[in-house]
């Protein structure tokens, strides 16, 4: 389920909810920049959850909401979007352009750990 098809508005809701969990429409508003209107916000709730990306469940009075997808497969989804759309399929050029992007912030440890999930997928194939 990717959030390539949803609105600004409503990727920032779904990025406050895979950071913080379940959340009321009152926290889930004061997390968002440049807040709408309470009602607005439960409008593209309601929105996100007629697509399937939350569901919502009754708890003191009020409702909370959460991603109906796990945080991680979403990011699977998102990724292999981006290299369908934007690297022809290429899991290399997808690596290049972070390694690109991010390579003055990686660490030794961060490096460590990529080299290792390298190697692992070298195993893997065999």
């Amino acid at each position: 389920m990717a959030l390539a098809g949803l609105s600004r508005r409503e990727r920032q809701i779904m990025e406050i909810l895979y950071r913080r969990g379940k959340l009321p429409v009152s926290a889930i508003r004061e997390e968002m920049q440049d807040a709408p209107s309470y009602s607005a916000v439960r409008s593209l709730l309601r929105v996100l959850e007629e697509k399937g990306h939350v569901k919502h469940q009754a708890e003191d009075l009020k409702y909370v909401y959460m991603p109906v997808v796990h945080a991680d497969k979403a990011r699977r989804s998102a990724v292999k979007h981006l290299m369908t759309t934007l690297f022809g399929d290429s899991p290399e050029q997808v690596v290049a352009a972070l390694l690109d992007v991010a390579s003055k912030r990686l660490t030794r440890e961060e490096l460590d750990r990529m080299a290792a999930m390298i190697e692992k997928a070298r195993q893997e194939e065999k």
